[in-house]
């Protein structure tokens, strides 16, 4: 046996299509492992359909790696968190008089990006539901000082600096009177906020960024009492254009989680569907062969009717009506595959081995029909079924993810079809986030080349033509 299967592969490694269709799957069932590993599924699904877990995260990134190909560094997401022990993040309280104090946080960062971000946000964390006045103050480098708003803040609450339309009506007069014009444009706060207060700002084209160190002082008034049992906290989130390896969605997540668990998932649907479809058309042409009469006749009406009928009309039917995981999509499609022309074309097989003169020995001999079908016929076909099983898994693969492009099946499943449905959905070319689009498909075009080279390869290997029936 050892010696069989050191032939095969010998003989398997000869086609250099089979080389490369063998990386290709070996690399996406190590992928397919470390997701497994690193990330259990009902943990994926989870941060997946939360809100909460990506707040952190820029809206509609792109992936880190564009700033290879482009002239400006794009920014990155720049996190700080008074919670955390750093030399940038700094606390301290300041005494007045009449019993009040100012819990004042120092929040300190360095700029090197050459574009704007994309939002600007402050979280104040705090163990009270109680309202304090809060006054946010932002210093640019060249001591440029605005305060950007006095307002009441309590427990947790988020200031979205980007929106504050007040400040950008104050800037702009601020502006007015240092420069002595007005923007051409549609002036936005983070530009306001990160750039050169000279004449370059006055056009979109010219503006530039102020690169350095800069300053947000967070202070909160507080009684001596407040002080002593109350904690504050800030956390400041400056929204990068770019992020991770495979970048970011409309609801903020990362895409990397669903193009890693997507792997997993169309490997194991199409592996699933492909063998039991294809082992279950083989046992029931088989049968049919071997029994004939009514028997057979029965087989083959069912076999028909259900080639006529049209497939991806019945599974959407079924979707709609009833709500279905992505495993209750995967027994839907084997139910309604197992009868398709597989089991005509192995039933020719079968007809044919069933008057082989070793078939008519056995039974000349009283063979059962259990011994006749499994020990006689269906071990003369199974070489011809393995090239089927690799070449019909990327149909399921396919399958699975034009159903999710159409909206069928586990909204809260992490796969590809998924990435591509919300994709279409948002209008990512459109609106030029390409790479939304060319990740998963890319993903699903390798997998497919996978299994379609080492198919072909083994198909010229065990092609029933070449061989002695």
């Amino acid at each position: 046996m050892i010696r069989i299967f050191s032939k095969f592969f010998r003989e398997l490694l000869l086609y250099k299509s089979a080389l490369v269709g063998i990386i290709i799957i070996v690399s996406l069932i190590v992928l397919s492992l470390y997701a497994v590993i690193t990330i259990p599924y009902e943990e994926a699904v989870k941060r997946w359909n939360s809100i909460e877990y990506w707040e952190d995260f820029s809206k509609n990134a792109m992936p880190s790696w564009i700033n290879f190909f482009t002239h400006k560094k794009l920014p990155e997401n720049i996190i700080l968190d008074s919670r955390e022990q750093k030399n940038y993040i700094n606390k301290t309280i300041i005494s007045l008089s009449g019993g009040k104090y100012i819990q004042r946080i120092l929040l300190t960062f360095n700029y090197i990006y050459d574009d704007f971000p994309s939002e600007i946000i402050l979280r104040i964390y705090s163990n009270s539901t109680k309202q304090f006045t809060t006054q946010i103050t932002w210093i640019k480098p060249g001591e440029i000082e605005y305060i950007l708003g006095r307002r009441l803040l309590r427990g947790y609450e988020a200031y979205y600096i980007s929106r504050d339309e007040d400040f950008l009506k104050r800037f702009n007069a601020n502006l007015v009177s240092k420069i002595g014009s007005k923007p051409s444009y549609d002036l936005d706060v983070t530009i306001a906020l990160f750039a050169k207060e000279d004449p370059s700002i006055l056009n979109r084209d010219t503006v530039e960024v102020s690169r350095g160190e800069y300053r947000v002082i967070v202070d909160i008034l507080m009684s001596e009492e407040d002080i002593n049992n109350i904690q504050i906290d800030a956390k400041l989130v400056v929204y990068g254009k770019v992020y991770g390896i495979a970048g970011t969605d409309h609801r903020r997540r990362d895409l990397a989680l669903a193009l890693l668990w997507g792997a997993p998932i169309a490997l194991a649907f199409g592996l699933i569907a492909s063998v039991t479809i294809t082992f279950m058309q083989m046992f029931i042409a088989a049968i049919s062969a071997w029994y004939g009469k009514s028997l057979d006749f029965i087989v083959q009406r069912m076999t028909e009717i259900l080639m006529v009928l049209p497939f991806l009309p019945m599974v959407l039917m079924i979707s709609y009506f009833y709500k279905i995981t992505i495993w209750m999509l995967l027994l839907v499609i084997i139910l309604l595959s197992i009868f398709g022309s597989g089991v005509k074309s192995y039933r020719a097989m079968f007809l044919q081995i069933k008057e082989l003169p070793y078939v008519e020995a056995a039974m000349a001999y009283g063979a059962s029909s259990f011994r006749m079908i499994f020990r006689y016929m269906i071990p003369k076909i199974l070489p011809t079924m393995i090239p089927t099983i690799v070449l019909s898994v990327p149909d399921f693969v396919f399958l699975e993810a034009a159903l999710a492009l159409l909206g069928v099946g586990d909204p809260q499943a992490v796969t590809w079809g998924r990435v591509l449905e919300d994709a279409a959905r948002e209008a990512a070319l459109y609106k030029g986030y390409y790479y939304w689009i060319l990740e998963p498909s890319m993903l699903l075009l390798v997998t497919a080349l996978g299994f379609a080279m080492l198919g072909l390869a083994l198909d010229k290997i065990f092609n029933p033509r070449l061989r002695e029936m």
